[in-house]
């Protein structure tokens, strides 16, 4: 089942019913246009036979293996965690791409939710994934793979440079990110403490996966205006207001910075020249400074972006589409990425 038809969630129902091995029976869409569509058009492919419903307790009444689920919006998981809690308690496995921070079970935000999670999954001998690109493989488990060539690491860096002048949500890019407003305007990134809280379930996993113990997270906020006019998803950025966003999260080991976040956006690719940057729709880089050092970049799209995001929502989805048969089969529970085997995919070459 697929919970959430938007840019994330159409993919998944694309993949869910183009594998032999899993079997599309339901989708759950918010907007009430949606509904009673079926979910082959809303993934712009031909009919499946499964009209989209906005009932969750129809959809938990079919009693499937795994939900995947990939709905968003402000609330988050304030509107996935009572999701979440039903779909587990009733049995029903969950693989989503919506709550990032519990990508790392262990270092989410609120012990409240973590533990009632914890208590439906034990109750309905189901288990719960969360993973993406980044919050996910490009911020941990691309590092780790890389670190099995270690002698020693010094610093483990793990960045991502992306254009997202694609997303449309307006709220979220200038009131939470702060793209279009002064650089006196303060966006939700800069609420004291909310860099720490984003990042610390990827820098908490790395370092439980490298035997590391995280003292503290740092965080720090950096912007950059245009200096011309840029026309976006969300509307027009005006020269003047912020087109670049830099946020970094570091993970204190041993009295210093030893694993460091960065998060690099851009509205234009001329805005913060400085900066590192990207031709691609997005550019996931690893830089280990140790014994060896090591430095490795995985572009995502075509050169020059002219997927408009579409790769990194690709990679995102499949991320926990191909987790399906893993989460299924693992101990009921919150899994994180060093509680199942890689997620390698299965009928990817048609």
């Amino acid at each position: 089942m697929v919970w959430g038809t938007g840019g994330v969630g159409s993919i998944a129902v694309d993949a869910v019913a183009g594998r032999p091995d899993l079997e599309l029976v339901g989708v759950w869409v918010h907007s009430a246009s949606k509904v009673g569509q079926d979910a082959g058009a809303l993934a712009g492919r031909p009919a499946l036979g499964v009209p989209a419903t906005n009932d969750g307790d129809a959809l938990i009444e079919l009693a499937p293996d795994c939900v995947v689920y990939a709905a968003s919006g402000p609330s988050r998981d304030a509107g996935a965690v009572p999701d979440y809690l039903r779909l587990l308690g009733a049995g029903i496995n969950v693989v989503s791409t919506t709550s990032t921070g519990l990508i790392y079970p262990p270092a989410y935000y609120s012990s409240e939710w973590r533990n009632d999670l914890e208590a439906a999954a034990t109750a309905g001998g189901a288990s719960f994934y969360a993973s993406g690109v980044f919050p996910g493989f490009g911020s941990d488990q691309l590092a780790l793979m890389l670190a099995t060539q270690s002698k020693k690491v010094d610093c483990l860096k793990v960045t991502e440079v992306s254009l997202n002048d694609h997303y449309p949500v307006a709220d979220v890019m200038m009131d939470g990110m702060g793209f279009g407003r002064p650089l006196d305007f303060e966006p939700m990134l800069k609420t004291p403490g909310f860099i720490e809280m984003a990042w610390k379930a990827p820098i908490y996993l790395m370092a439980d996966a490298l035997g590391a113990e995280v003292s503290e997270i740092r965080g720090s906020l950096d912007r950059r205006t245009t200096e011309r006019d840029v026309e976006v998803a969300f509307g027009t950025i005006v020269a003047g207001t912020c087109g670049a966003v830099c946020t970094r999260a570091a993970g204190v080991v041993n009295g210093r910075e030893a694993i460091v976040i960065e998060h690099i956006i851009r509205m234009s690719r001329d805005v913060a020249p400085d900066w590192p940057s990207s031709e691609f729709d997005a550019t996931y880089r690893v830089d280990i400074a140790g014994e060896p050092d090591i430095h490795c970049a995985m572009n995502l799209g075509e050169a020059e972006g002219h997927g408009a995001g579409r790769a990194a929502m690709a990679a995102t989805a499949m991320r926990v589409v191909n987790a399906i048969p893993y989460v299924v089969e693992a101990p009921a529970g919150l899994l994180s990425s060093l509680d199942i085997p890689n997620t390698l995919p299965k009928h990817v070459f048609g």
